[in-house]
This record gives structure tokens, C-alpha cells and sequence, in this order.
């Protein structure tokens, strides 16, 4: 198992930097959206759709993004808003409540909006991107060490009983320390006020944690430990991006607005 889960990450690393810097926005693009076919596929799967119909459904969003990248100007704001608005204030009282996650719906209105911030981000700047995202991954692992090293007082014990606030507590340090070492480097948001800055990265390292709830309530409703076994290892698409479907619309629409 670790063999696989080490071989599977090296791949993983070394496709993901090829897309980035190595294609142009709209090869680039089209690989994003055939991600969000899987991701779409999987949602199916955790919906218990049958076969038939998850390759509906990854066909389906496919064919979404396609249809909102002929009107990216308004297609891609209204995605980020509606992402935006749901991870702020419908996500937070679904965790809460956990109310049944098994809705084709739902499933668009988490990956599309990621779909269109991953092209939109990476038209803007690859190493914007690439910065962006290793926010969660910083979140991530600096959640897991001091958890483990610190860890008492469970987050969500009935979702995912791992997660702690000793957990939190190092990701939202982590994610400071992070942000305010790359922002410089970063013409985007290299001017933003340092408190400004702060309030931003801890919006995010929030929100990247409900993501990763949400996804872990709907494995949990759905009865499975992984969203697929697509990826040998580490599950499936959605468990390496649930954090991101989280984050990135709110970034891309933040910059949007930003740089109007």
C-alpha cells in the first residue's frame, strides 16, 4: 500500500506540474474539465448511482464546463458567487445539521465552480495557481502534525473523528506563516494590506476545512472510505481535492474583484 500510495504521488506531482507549465490555458483547461468529469463520476458513486448513470453525470458536468467556458466573462463570476455563497452559508449549517448529501445538484455546484477558478487562475498565472493551492496542502499537513502531536478536543467526532481544533489551530498557523512568505512574490496580492492578508488566509484555511468535512459526511452517508479507487492509495479525485473545491472559487472571485 505504500508502495502504491508513493508511486501514485510521484505521478500525480509530476502530471500536475506538466499541465500547469508545460500546456497552454486552453489544453490546460480541457485536462481541468475532464478532472471534474471524475470528480462528477465519483459524486455519482456516492449517490449510488448505477453505472449508467455516473458516466451520465461525468458527461454531464463535462459537458458544463464546456458550456460555461463560451461565456467566461459571466458564466465563471456566477459559478464563484453561487460556490461562494453556498461554502459561507449553506456549508457550514449542512455540517451541522447533516442533511443527506445524495443530490446531483450539489455535486455541480462543488465541482464546476472549482473547474472554472483552476482555468481562470491558471490563465491569470501557473505560479499563482500552484501558490494558491499549496495553501490547502500547507493547511493540510500542518493539521495532520500538530493534531497528532497536540490533538485533545475533536472538531467533528460524528464526521471525522480524527480532526481536532488542536488541528485547526496549527493549519490556521501554518497557512499565516505560508501566506505571508509568498505573498511577496506574488503581483497579485503582493499590495494587499498585511491585515487584509490575514483575514484572507484564515477565511480560506476555514473554509479548506469545511471542505474537507463535507466531503467526509458524504463518504460517511454514503457508507465508503474512499470517494473512488481511481487514484492506487490515496482513493480517489475528490479526496485530494475536496479541500480545493472549497477555496478556490472564493480566490479566483476575490481576485476577480481585486484586480477589477
Amino acid at each position: 500500500m505504500l508502495k502504491a500510495r508513493i508511486i501514485t504521488a510521484l505521478f500525480l506531482v509530476a502530471a500536475f506540474l506538466a499541465v500547469l507549465f508545460l500546456l497552454p490555458p486552453r489544453l490546460a483547461g480541457m485536462t481541468f474539465a475532464l478532472v471534474a468529469a471524475m470528480a462528477a463520476w465519483e459524486w455519482a458513486g456516492l449517490m449510488q448511482a448505477p453505472l449508467r448513470g455516473r458516466i451520465a453525470f461525468g458527461l454531464l458536468a463535462f459537458g458544463l464546463c464546456l458550456l460555461f467556458w463560451t461565456r467566461p466573462e459571466d458564466g465563471f463570476r456566477l459559478l464563484w458567487g453561487l460556490a461562494t455563497l453556498f461554502w459561507l452559508g449553506v456549508a457550514p449549517l449542512w455540517l451541522k445539521w447533516q442533511w443527506p448529501t445524495a443530490c446531483a445538484t450539489l455535486g455541480l455546484v462543488l465541482i464546476l465552480p472549482a473547474w472554472a477558478a483552476l482555468v481562470a487562475l491558471h490563465a491569470r498565472s501557473p505560479v499563482l495557481l500552484l501558490a494558491v493551492m499549496a495553501l490547502v496542502w500547507v493547511a493540510d499537513i500542518a493539521a495532520y502534525f500538530s493534531g497528532r502531536a497536540f490533538g485533545r478536543h475533536k472538531l467533528a467526532p460524528s464526521i471525522s473523528p480524527g480532526k481536532t481544533w488542536e488541528g485547526v489551530a496549527g493549519a490556521l498557523i501554518g497557512v499565516l506563516v505560508y501566506g505571508f512568505a509568498v505573498a511577496p512574490l506574488l503581483p497579485a496580492v503582493q499590495n494587499l494590506d498585511r491585515f487584509v492578508l490575514a483575514g484572507c488566509l484564515l477565511i480560506i484555511t476555514a473554509l479548506s476545512i469545511v471542505g474537507d468535512l463535507f466531503e467526509s459526511l458524504a463518504k460517511r452517508q454514503a457508507g465508503v472510505k474512499d470517494s473512488s479507487q481511481l487514484l492506487p492509495g490515496h482513493g480517489g479525485i475528490l479526496d485530494r481535492i475536496d479541500s480545493q473545491l472549497s477555496t478556490l472559487p472564493l480566490v479566483a472571485l476575490g481576485l476577480h474583484f481585486l484586480s477589477a
